[in-house]
């Protein structure tokens, strides 16, 4: 804060005045604190008592990465083209719930990575997410 001690002085003091901010901004903070417990318990429910159980271990997806020089790999392994079909299609037969990742370099050329998605398609495997980065 600036204060004039001198009358010599007749300059304008521009401040930004903050406490109006400051209020505004305490009385949303006081609105979502009373506002979220209300929107989340809204409909209340009695929820029937049962024997305890252990929900199902989530199955980690089967990993499908092609590199900026063509090599494919199917889980940190290095599989050639060739194999790939078949590598798939065991992991599909130990698992037709198999869901598989496919992540490639943007530098890889588009034949590799279409070759490789054709491999998925022939194996048999439905569900397929094809990973990005976010930009």
């Amino acid at each position: 804060m600036a204060f004039s001690t001198s009358s010599e002085s007749d300059d304008v003091l521009s401040e930004i005045n903050i406490t109006p901010l400051v209020d505004v901004m305490l009385v949303l903070l006081v609105a979502f604190i009373v506002t979220i417990p209300v929107l989340n318990n809204a409909i209340t429910v009695n929820l029937p008592k049962t024997a305890a159980t252990q929900p199902p271990e989530p199955k980690k997806p089967v990993t499908v990465s092609v590199d900026a020089e063509g090599k494919i790999f199917v889980d940190k392994q290095e599989v050639p083209v060739a194999q790939l079909e078949s590598e798939l299609k065991s992991r599909h037969a130990a698992n037709p719930d198999l869901a598989l990742h496919l992540s490639s370099d943007e530098a890889v050329n588009y034949g590799v990575v279409a070759k490789v998605m054709a491999s998925i398609e022939r194996a048999g495997i439905t569900k397929l997410a094809v990973l990005t980065q976010a930009e």
